[in-house]
């Protein structure tokens, strides 16, 4: 179970319960899902990979009701013809949340498939139970970021993610990191991906002696 503070994120879990309640499936990628696998930094990346029917446009417009949040379901629609991503507006916080429609080939499917549950403790409220994207997705998504555009907190983030899954994987009753599944998605991704995850493993172990 991991802690949340949440002082800018009533949205993120508002728009999460609802998901729940509405039985959307989802996960959470990017930054935010590498907190629940040990990354120590705050961060307002948060994307909401989603599988929306058309069956589900109307009930989440009309959990998100004018005139405090915008939630258009024709916009919603128009996003899931383009696999464009989409927003919920909190207009009196100006708080957004982006979730993303789910691909229906690639990378992104097979990671919907391996999505995991985790519970995450919020202050002075009961706990949430959330699918989030796997730690070895997580890590892929992070070098596919860094393939595309060099920034330097992807491969720190992967660092960090090492360290942490490496002290209390078993011990959480959490399945070891599947290293091949890691290298064999960075393989596809680019040899430049493939060299910066071998030489962060590298890293990861020389710092755990």
């Amino acid at each position: 179970m991991t802690s949340q503070d949440s002082p800018d994120r009533g949205l993120f879990f508002k728009t999460l319960r609802t998901l729940e309640r509405l039985n959307v499936p989802y996960m959470i990628v990017g930054a935010f899902a590498a907190t629940l696998y040990g990354l120590n930094r705050s961060t307002f990346d948060i994307d909401i990979v989603v599988d929306l029917g058309e069956d589900h446009l109307t009930s989440l417009a009309l959990a998100f009701p004018l005139p405090r949040y915008y939630a258009d379901p024709e916009q919603m629609r128009d996003s899931l013809q383009h696999g464009m991503l989409f927003n919920i507006i909190d207009t009196t916080s100006g708080e957004k949340a982006d979730l993303v429609p789910l691909g229906r080939t690639g990378r992104d499917r097979i990671a919907f498939g391996r999505r995991r549950r985790r519970s995450i403790d919020l202050p002075g409220q009961p706990s949430l139970a959330i699918w989030c994207a796997s730690p070895e997705d997580v890590i892929v998504g992070k070098l596919a970021a860094w393939s595309e555009g060099r920034s330097r907190k992807h491969p720190d983030d992967i660092h960090q993610m090492l360290l942490f899954l490496s002290k209390v994987g078993p011990e959480a009753d959490e399945p070891a990191l599947d290293m091949a599944y890691v290298e064999t998605s960075a393989r596809a991704i680019g040899n430049e991906a493939l060299s910066l995850w071998r030489a962060l493993v590298k890293f990861a172990e020389g710092a755990q002696r």
